[in-house]
């Protein structure tokens, strides 16, 4: 069956269209004609034209069966020439062979009800699937990505879209074989790694404070280096402590002056004594001290300014390793106290008897050396990484899905179990119902060559003469044509009637022809197809009893479908005649609805086509109330539209009374304006027209909807029918009044 009907932005219909929603077995669609009702005929006969483009239908379990459309498309078609193609039907096949067809068409169907049933099982399993794909990746998308896209969004290129990233996710579970590594670590490396390409960094020159330790242990600082103590005035020298003061004297002894008194009191024995006191070890130990203390500072002195030099060019990286501030901090220690080693060390040299201890730099020295050691060992792992970047980079991305993968691994395994049960029920259903379909195939073949061995026109031609004579059409019949398939018009004289027939005649004998159509095929193994009728308009041109005929026989079919026998599954009836419609959608007097049965209207207004829906409520009692619900509607807003509506209210309704000529009524009016809207309104109550002549509308400056239903109201306020017109105005669909007692 067709399930909905989407048309628009052809003919009448603009770029929102009309939606036709859950169709039902049967449809019923009422329409004035010009509203659109055949471009939907054509539309579902071939909706792969071009200028449907943006239409669309849709069918139950997207399985589209054969559509049969009458129209005027299929009238001109099937009687241009005056034949029609033959029908194939069950024609002089025995009892026994109907009865095999029979059973085999009932056992096809039973197999097509079970494909159908595995079919919609196999698409809940689909969609079950879908949603579960669906939620999972929703969920993935704000539980992994949202939450760590700042962080890693360079791992995610390639996978910024929520179907990309499921799949990269999924993907990475089943691959992905990299060791698991911290969220704090990945972010560290991130940071090198991601953005700009890093650049390589020189390390920082290392500084040995070996020796510069070594002469701050040298146990000459603690010696008290004095003279020889043999030596006769060594007492005095030592006795009174003078040891510094006397070696520093000897610099200034030039002759037998002395330089401490002036006095000539210095001998050859005095100079020899104080040349023995300060003796060879003296000298040495003197030269050592100083040596030591030249060494100590130019070490340490070359040592600070290359620490110095590092401090600065740290200082002016944006990546340096360096702990600068700690650095700073050490650096600043380390030159305080070799500040206070040089004064101790300078005072020993002046005053070499005096025993000094040396504030140890080690501890400083080690601090330093360890932040150097630090430094380095992350500018290696920097340069290795700016030397191996590609392959960094590519680990650092499988690191970081591999984190993803371990954080959100009970999601995974549980949405993968999942699933996969649900593909093997999906492969078990569909393997089932592809088998249904082997079999639905095998049995068809089999019944259309049964077909084929008993069909034949003959049956139709005879069905068609035998209704043909039942409703009076005695002045012709059907006939074989001498091409094999075909059939003709022939009069009762033997002639054939190709151009006498009048246009009733012609749409009563293809309108029979369509339903012997509906009941075989214009082939042998089309007969048993199932099959969905539309029927556009069947008796435009037929008198009351042929409308009669043709209502019953289409009612004879939508019982057929409602009780699910034959092969023809669903019906969509447009018809633009409300007795017709009325007739053809009459269930019984106490069954008001059917849940089998949908409704619809088409209107077009300002040129474009609406629809309304009343699902299984009928909308049409009689086409006079009708009238007046189309008067009611708020969706006519045309003048001309509810001019003409107007009209044909005012002449079924004084028709009855006949008592009212033109000019009665419009002398009712005091106004020129009200008499010509009113001359507008009842001039069709004498032409008995049903068309809208130029003539018969009159264009007045400024005229208004408003402006006809005061006049119109008017006319039955004056002619004492005021009743009458507020009972239609507040008319529901409950009310049930008719043409036959709209005058009670």
């Amino acid at each position: 069956m067709i399930k909905n009907i989407n048309i628009k932005n052809v003919a009448t219909y603009d770029n929102q269209g009309v939606q036709f929603d859950d169709l039902k077995k049967v449809n019923f669609i009422y329409g004035a004609n010009g509203c659109g009702k055949t471009t939907i005929s054509n539309f579902i006969y071939d909706n792969s034209n071009p200028k449907f483009n943006n239409s669309s239908l849709v069918w139950q379990n997207d399985f589209a069966l054969k559509v049969l459309v009458y129209n005027k498309e299929f009238r001109e078609k099937n009687f241009g020439n005056g034949k029609l193609n033959g029908v194939f039907t069950l024609g002089e096949a025995t009892a026994e062979q109907i009865k095999v067809i029979e059973q085999k068409t009932e056992e096809l169907k039973a197999i097509k009800a079970d494909g159908q049933q595995k079919r919609e099982t196999l698409d809940k399993q689909k969609k079950t699937k879908d949603e579960l794909e669906n939620s999972f990746k929703e969920t993935a998308w704000t539980k992994v990505f949202k939450k760590y896209e700042t962080s890693f969004r360079e791992a995610f290129q390639g996978s910024m879209h929520i179907e990309t990233f499921k799949n990269r996710l999924l993907q990475e579970a089943e691959s992905n074989f990299a060791q698991i590594e911290t969220f704090e670590n990945l972010k560290e490396k991130a940071k090198t790694i991601f953005g700009e390409q890093p650049q390589r960094i020189d390390p920082i020159s290392q500084i040995s404070f070996d020796r510069i330790l070594e002469i701050e242990t040298n146990g000459i600082w603690k010696k008290i280096i004095v003279g020889k103590a043999d030596v006769d005035i060594a007492k005095l020298i030592q006795k009174l402590n003078i040891n510094d003061w006397v070696n520093q004297g000897r610099d200034y002894i030039q002759d037998d002056t002395c330089p401490f008194c002036q006095e000539k009191t210095i001998t050859k024995d005095f100079k020899s004594q104080i040349e023995g006191f300060f003796d060879d070890t003296y000298l040495n130990d003197i030269k050592q001290l100083k040596e030591l203390k030249n060494e100590y500072h130019s070490l340490t002195q070359n040592g600070i300014n290359q620490l110095n030099t590092i401090e600065a060019n740290q200082k002016s990286l944006s990546n340096s390793k360096l702990d600068i501030d700690k650095f700073s901090a050490y650096l600043k220690t380390l030159i305080s106290q070799n500040t206070a080693n040089n004064e101790f060390l300078i005072n020993k040299v002046k005053e070499p008897s005096r025993s000094i201890e040396l504030i140890s730099i080690k501890e400083q020295a080690d601090l330093v050396v360890e932040l150097i050691n630090q430094a380095n060992s992350e500018i290696k792992i920097h340069n290795d990484i700016v030397t191996n970047y590609t392959t960094e980079r590519s680990n650092l991305i499988k690191a970081i899905w591999k984190f993803l993968v371990e954080e959100y691994k009970n999601e995974i395994s549980q949405f993968n179990s999942t699933k996969n049960g649900l593909v093997t029920g999906i492969t078990i259903i569909d393997n089932k119902y592809k088998a249904k379909i082997a079999e639905y195939k095998t049995l068809d073949a089999e019944i259309k060559h049964l077909n084929k061995n008993v069909t034949s026109i003959q049956p139709t031609i005879d069905e068609i003469n035998r209704i043909l004579k039942s409703y009076g059409f005695l002045n012709f019949e059907i006939v074989p044509a001498q091409e094999d398939g075909f059939y003709q018009i022939q009069r009762e004289d033997g002639t054939v009637a190709e151009t006498t027939l009048s246009e009733g005649e012609t749409t009563f004998i293809t309108f029979l022809y369509y339903l012997q159509l509906t009941k075989g095929g214009i082939s042998e193994v089309e007969i048993n197809n199932e099959r969905v009728l539309v029927i556009d308009d069947p008796i435009s041109s037929l008198d009351s009893n042929v409308l009669f005929v043709v209502s019953t026989l289409i009612k004879d079919i939508i019982k057929q479908i409602k009780e699910d026998k034959g092969n023809i599954r669903q019906l969509i009836l447009l018809t633009h005649n409300v007795y017709f419609h009325k007739e053809v959608s009459f269930i019984d007097g106490r069954t008001k609805t059917c849940n089998k049965t949908n409704f619809w209207i088409l209107r077009k207004n300002d040129k474009v086509t609406t629809l309304q829906n009343f699902k299984m409520n009928n909308p049409i009692q009689s086409s006079y109330e009708l009238l007046w619900q189309e008067l009611k509607s708020e969706d006519v807003k045309s003048t001309l539209t509810v001019q003409n509506i107007m009209r044909r209210i005012i002449e079924n309704y004084f028709k009855l009374l006949g008592k009212y000529g033109d000019d009665d009524l419009i002398l009712k009016f005091v106004t020129k304006e009200e008499q010509e809207i009113c001359r507008s309104l009842i001039s069709w109550i004498n032409d008995g027209s049903h068309s809208i002549n130029d003539d018969l509308y009159v264009e007045l400056q400024d005229r208004t909807v408003e402006t006809y239903k005061k006049v119109f109201k008017d006319i039955f306020v004056l002619t004492k029918h005021e009743e009458h017109y507020n009972m239609m105005m507040n008319l529901t669909k409950e009310t049930g009044y008719d043409n036959q007692n709209i005058n009670k």
